[in-house]
């Protein structure tokens, strides 16, 4: 029974080390995107000034 219990908390530990390895590595992706995401953010935001800065050229 105890051999039972020991091997029963060893598969649980495994268990509860990958899905942190599982959790760490789907923030480390997220982080990624999110940092990706800012960078469009920024390009288009770039581009609609320079879009507006043409438009005022044409409109004068």
């Amino acid at each position: 029974m105890n051999r039972a219990l020991a091997r029963i908390d060893g598969a649980a530990g495994r268990i509860e080390a990958a899905a942190e390895k599982a959790r760490l590595a789907d923030r480390d992706k997220n982080t990624g995107l999110e940092q990706r995401y800012a960078s469009l953010q920024r390009e288009a935001a770039e581009a609609l000034q320079q879009l507006d800065l043409v438009i005022e050229t044409l409109e004068k």
